[in-house]
């Protein structure tokens, strides 16, 4: 029998809590549509729906969608390529 090569998803905590306890907003973002790349700060952001709602400034897709209800927070970066955070 071979030992497995991976790990549960909580071994990805330490570096998880480590991202999420940063300013997104100084991150790079890249629009997984048109490949555009710039600040995350620079991203239009709508907030007049039942969360929040990034778009890219070159092809107006939607980067990121943030919803929080009463008992979770949704997150659903599908529209990025990456975000690079930078480390302090």
């Amino acid at each position: 029998m071979s030992e497995a090569t991976h790990l549960d998803g909580n071994a990805a905590a330490g570096a998880m809590s480590q991202l999420f306890a940063v300013d997104i907003t100084a991150a790079i973002a890249r629009c997984a549509g048109c490949g555009h790349t710039g600040v995350f700060a620079n991203t239009r952001l709508y907030v007049d729906a039942p969360g929040l709602v990034a778009r890219c400034t070159g092809c107006d897709g939607v980067l990121l969608r943030v919803v929080t209800t009463p008992t979770d927070t949704y997150l659903d970066f599908r529209g990025l390529t990456y975000l690079k955070v930078p480390n302090e």
